[in-house]
C-alpha cells in the first residue's frame, strides 16, 4: 500500500478479527467478527462519517473553503471532524456535554478544535449523558452555528454519514468475513453506521439480519417505555424515538444491553482478546453473544469496535473493583 498524502487517507480499511476465544469460553456455537475501528486515526469509527460529511459538503458547495464547521458530539465525531478539518483548512468547533469523559475534550483541543462544554441537566449524572442533556447541547450548537455563519455537520441527518459506511464499512466487513456473515449488530447513536453498513451488507446477502442495540431502559427505537434515560454507554442510546439515517426496513429486531453488561463485556474483550475498547464496543459484543445464545446460534455476526478504551480512563469502565 502506498503512502497517503495526509492522515485523511489513513481513515478506514481497519482490520477485523474473529472473537473465537470469547465465543468458545461461553460454550456458544458460531463466530463473531469484530471490525477494529478504534484503530482509525481518531481512535473511533466516527472518522469515517466525519470524512464522508465534509467531503460531500465540499463537493456540493454547502461548505465553502475556509468556512467554520460546528457539530455536537460525544467526543468521537468531534475528534474525527477535528482531524479532517485541520487537514482541509476549516476551523472546527465541537459542542459537547460535560457528562462525557474529559479525555475527549482534551484530544479535540490538541487537534486544533475549539471545544464548548455544555452543563448537564440538573438531575443528570456525570458520565451518563441522556437525551435531555443532548438537547441542551443541540440548542448551543444551533446558537453558535447561527452566530458564526458556520456549516453544521449534523451527523444525525447528513447522508454523508450513512454513505461513508455504505461505501467503506459494509464492503470491508463483508470481505473480511470471506463473504460469510449472517447478521450484523450495532449500538444506535446517530444510526449512520447501522444504516450504511446494513444497506451494503444486504446488497451482498439479501437474507442477512440486522439488529439495532439500545441500552436497557432507553430503548425508544424499539418502542419501549423510557425508564432509564441516563446510562454509562457514551455515544448513543439517547432515547430518540426516530433516527432519520436508520432505515427500519433493514432492522430484523431490536436488542437491549444493560450498562453493566456492556461494562463487563468491554473488560472481557481486553482480558480475553487483547482488544482495549470503549463502552459501545462492549455493548455490540454483548449483543452478538446474546444472539449466538439465541436466534443466531451457529451464525456469523459482524460488529464494530467503535472506539478506544483510552477515551474512558477517567470513568468507572476500568476501575479495578
Amino acid at each position: 500500500m502506498s503512502a497517503s498524502d495526509s492522515i485523511i487517507g489513513a481513515i478506514g480499511r481497519t482490520p477485523s478479527v474473529w472473537l473465537d476465544r470469547m465465543v468458545e469460553a461461553r460454550g456458544l456455537e458460531g463466530r463473531i467478527l469484530a471490525k477494529l475501528d478504534y484503530l482509525n486515526p481518531g481512535f473511533s469509527k466516527k472518522d469515517r462519517a466525519a470524512r464522508g460529511i465534509i467531503d460531500a459538503a465540499r463537493a456540493d458547495g454547502s461548505l465553502a473553503p475556509g468556512q467554520t464547521v460546528i457539530e455536537l458530539t460525544s467526543g468521537n465525531m468531534g475528534t474525527g471532524l477535528a482531524i479532517v478539518c485541520t487537514v482541509l483548512g476549516h476551523p472546527f468547533v465541537a459542542v459537547m456535554s460535560r457528562g462525557n469523559s474529559p479525555e475527549r475534550a482534551r484530544m479535540m483541543t490538541a487537534l486544533g478544535a475549539e471545544v464548548v462544554l455544555v452543563d448537564q441537566a440538573p438531575d443528570s449524572i456525570p458520565g451518563e449523558v441522556s437525551g435531555v442533556d443532548l438537547a441542551l447541547v443541540e440548542d448551543e450548537a444551533q446558537r453558535i452555528t447561527a452566530n458564526r455563519g458556520a456549516f453544521r455537520a449534523n451527523q444525525f441527518a447528513h447522508t454523508g454519514n450513512t454513505q461513508a459506511h455504505f461505501d467503506t464499512t459494509g464492503p470491508e466487513l463483508w470481505a473480511d468475513s470471506d463473504c460469510s456473515l449472517t447478521a450484523f449488530a450495532d449500538f444506535a447513536g446517530s444510526g449512520g453506521t447501522f444504516g450504511g453498513t446494513m444497506a451494503a451488507l444486504r446488497q451482498r446477502n439479501s437474507l442477512l439480519r440486522g439488529y439495532v442495540v439500545e441500552p436497557t431502559g432507553a430503548a425508544a427505537l424499539a418502542g419501549q417505555p423510557i425508564t432509564q434515560p441516563g446510562h454509562p454507554i457514551q455515544g448513543g442510546g439517547y432515547a430518540m424515538p426516530e433516527l432519520s439515517l436508520l432505515d427500519s426496513d433493514l432492522v430484523h429486531d431490536y436488542l437491549t444491553i444493560s450498562g453493566e453488561d456492556a461494562r463487563e463485556t468491554t473488560r472481557a474483550l481486553a482480558r480475553e482478546e487483547g482488544i482495549f475498547a470503549g463502552f459501545s464496543a462492549g455493548a455490540n459484543v454483548a449483543a452478538a453473544l446474546q444472539l449466538l445464545a439465541g436466534p443466531e446460534s451457529g451464525g456469523r455476526i459482524g460488529v464494530i469496535i467503535c472506539d478506544s478504551g483510552l477515551k474512558y480512563l477517567s470513568t468507572d469502565l476500568w476501575d479495578a473493583g
